[in-house]
């Protein structure tokens, strides 16, 4: 998933998924929390792989992990490609009504469209994009 989406979400928290993810995410996913308080989109494939990993780990670790399954929500949209963002997410990230999409690889990030503009000012640098374009080899 790659690329950058805005949208509004509706009064009462529903979202639109960009049409350029709606493909890749299929008719159903998971919305989890994310880090920096944005939230975190993965398709049913990507979620299982989470629950593979944590089902394989030692019970004294995996309680690091609660709160990624115990804020988790399924969404399915309907034709129009509206989802119900459940309240204690959007509250997590701070989503007002203006939200980002943005692709990162195999998964998605939705942002506050304001938090989203202020962190990608100040860290979207010369140098900053040279140091990511060399961790990947470029």
């Amino acid at each position: 998933m790659y690329g950058k989406y805005r949208h509004t979400a509706d009064p009462k928290g529903r979202l639109i998924v960009p049409s350029k993810l709606r493909d890749e995410l299929g008719d159903a996913f998971y919305v989890t929390l994310g880090l920096d308080h944005c939230l975190t989109v993965y398709t049913e494939e990507g979620w299982q792989g989470i629950l593979d990993r944590y089902n394989a780990m030692p019970i004294s670790q995996s309680r690091k992990i609660r709160f990624l399954f115990a804020n988790a929500a399924k969404c399915e949209p309907d034709k129009q490609g509206r989802f119900l963002l459940p309240t204690e997410l959007r509250e997590y990230a701070g989503l007002q009504q203006e939200v980002t999409f943005i692709g990162q690889g195999g998964h998605a990030e939705i942002w506050d469209s304001g938090t989203y503009d202020a962190l990608e000012k100040e860290t979207l640098t010369p140098e900053n994009l040279a140091a990511a374009m060399e961790e990947l080899g470029f």
